[in-house]
């Protein structure tokens, strides 16, 4: 019985810090962090940084796409191809 009642002691003084600007221990260091800044601007941020990031990798040779309709359908067929000699060599091991 006496353990009930210090874990609702324990609890009533939680959410009384809570209430009163007073956060628990655990959510302390998040708070620190960013107590000044916005959430949605630094949301933001971060979306203008993937952007980028995702703009540089998209200049680069490695990642760019055929140009033309033509192009693209020329390659699936390729890799169809491929498939289909691969399952025809399974089949006939």
């Amino acid at each position: 019985m006496t353990l009930g009642i210090a874990a609702v002691a324990r609890r009533l003084r939680r959410r009384g810090r809570s209430h009163d600007g007073a956060s628990d221990d655990a959510a302390a260091p998040a708070d620190e962090a960013g107590a000044d800044e916005d959430p949605a601007e630094e949301l933001r941020r971060r979306l203008a940084a993937s952007r980028a990031g995702d703009e540089a990798e998209a200049g680069s040779p490695a990642s760019a796409a055929p140009a033309t309709a033509d192009e693209r359908r020329a390659g699936v067929h390729e890799q169809g191809r491929a498939a289909l000699d691969e399952m025809r060599k399974s089949s006939e091991e």
